[in-house]
């Protein structure tokens, strides 16, 4: 079968949404002003095209399509790395936003991008066979749930409330569930601009005392960590 499916999404300019796709690697396929503007880009084996509609609302953008890869490590850094040389930093909040990259509980590696039209991108690559929708061991519940709140549908005061118990109650927590509750904790609060809150809970989380082996398993928080710190507000209170 020859089947290929290629999402048309709408944007306000086409010229805006080519400057942020080009800084990700895109290449342009095709490009049109008139009578209807209209956008191609391709990148690998990613194909998307954009018409131009002056009243799309970001704020209320639904769209959204599902990208399947083998190799999302390498396709995250190089949107990672585009995006801060061309935006001077790693957008975590707002529009345009890169989300994390992490190993989900139901069997894939994923992160999400979202454009400066609220379109976003959901990418991912499975990473085991058999996989358990959610974590029957209460921490990892909690913290699956906190994820699955804050990253997937983006509430991210129900995440920062669960996130809140979880570290104030007596649940006893190993140094590795400890430091992905508080990064995942100054994320929210990063997007709920507790910026006194989120420069706090990552301090914790940066000096939070690690075994090495936990260090290096927590290397998509740790890369988290530092996207958030350069996200935070210079100097404020």
């Amino acid at each position: 079968m020859g089947e290929t499916t290629i999402p048309i999404f709408p944007c306000r300019s086409i010229d805006m949404t080519w400057e942020f796709y080009r800084a990700l690697g895109f290449e342009r396929v095709s490009w049109q002003t008139r009578p209807n503007p209209h956008l191609a880009i391709r990148r690998g084996g990613m194909e998307l095209q954009f018409y131009g509609w002056k009243r799309h609302d970001p704020a209320t953008s639904m769209h959204m399509c599902y990208v399947l890869t083998a190799d999302v490590d390498p396709l995250y850094e190089a949107f990672r790395d585009g995006l801060k040389e061309a935006l001077g930093r790693v957008p975590t909040r707002g529009l345009p936003r890169l989300g994390v990259l992490k190993d989900m509980s139901y069997g894939v590696r994923q992160f999400l991008l979202t454009d400066p039209d609220g379109i976003q991108l959901r990418i991912g690559q499975p990473i085991s066979g058999e996989s358990e929708a959610v974590p029957k061991e209460a921490v990892a519940r909690t913290l699956h749930m906190a994820a699955l709140l804050g990253y997937s549908k983006e509430d991210h005061r129900a995440a920062a409330r669960i996130l809140d118990h979880l570290l104030a109650s007596d649940e006893p927590l190993t140094p590795s569930e400890r430091v992905k509750a508080l990064v995942l904790r100054a994320d929210m609060a990063l997007h709920l601009e507790e910026w006194a809150r989120a420069r706090a809970l990552a301090g914790e989380a940066r000096s939070h005392p690690l075994p090495a082996p936990d260090r290096a398993v927590l290397r998509d928080e740790f890369r988290r960590l530092d996207d958030l710190e350069a996200a935070l507000p210079p100097h404020h209170p």
